[in-house]
Formats: C-alpha cells, sequence, structure tokens
C-alpha cells in the first residue's frame, strides 16, 4: 500500500519561503512521476509541479520561476522549495503519484492527506 505524508506547510508572509516535504512509503519515487498539486477554498484542485521518473520536471505557469521540485531517493522523498511566496499561493497542498501494479496490469492514484499553506499579505 502506497502511502504519502506532506509536512512543512505553515503561516508566511509575503515574499516569504517555505519547503514542503512528501514521504512515501509502499513504493519507490524515482520509478514514477511524482506531482504537487493545491486546492484554495472554492477552487478546484490544480497541478503545481510534477517530476517524471526520468526527471523531467513540470511547473505551472503562475509559479515557474518561484517554486522548485526535487527528490531525494535515499529517503525516498520529494520536495517542493517555494520562493517569493504570494497570498495567491495560499491552499492546501497535497503530493500525488500513480503506482502502476505489473500482476494485474492497475494504474491507482494515491494523494497525501495535504498540508496547509497560508501567505499572509
Amino acid at each position: 500500500q502506497v502511502q504519502l505524508v506532506e509536512s512543512g506547510g505553515g503561516l508566511v508572509q509575503t515574499g516569504g519561503s517555505l519547503r514542503l516535504s512528501c514521504a512515501a512509503s509502499g513504493t519507490t519515487i524515482t520509478f514514477n512521476a511524482m506531482g504537487w498539486y493545491r486546492q484554495a477554498p472554492g477552487k478546484q484542485r490544480e497541478l503545481v509541479a510534477a517530476i517524471t521518473s526520468g526527471s523531467d520536471t513540470i511547473y505551472a505557469d503562475s509559479v515557474k520561476g518561484r517554486f522548485t521540485i526535487s527528490r531525494d531517493k535515499g529517503k525516498n522523498t520529494v520536495y517542493l522549495q517555494m520562493n517569493s511566496l504570494k497570498p495567491e499561493d495560499t491552499a492546501v497542498y497535497y503530493c500525488n503519484t500513480d503506482q502502476y501494479y505489473s500482476d494485474s496490469g492497475e494504474v491507482r492514484e494515491y494523494w497525501g492527506q495535504g498540508t496547509q499553506v497560508t501567505v499572509s499579505s
């Protein structure tokens, strides 16, 4: 069973920084694409950043140049470094991955419980 546990959220002022962590168990992060999503009140969940098994990265236009996704193979953990934070970055941030099961051919999607990021103006 895959488990994703996020941490690192909190309250920060505009222009500040936070680093989110997503510790994975039951899977190996280098085999999967890993993503960070966020959901603000009253809005749909949106992709913020993702890193593929081949280490390619993609970012939402709204965070390019400010956020960086990375991973630590030894710790089986994915990070989201967030700099120059803005009030519009306020949301619950979720870690996500799709796990392929070769015995059944099934792909299952997993989400963490989320971590709140609040940026004050």
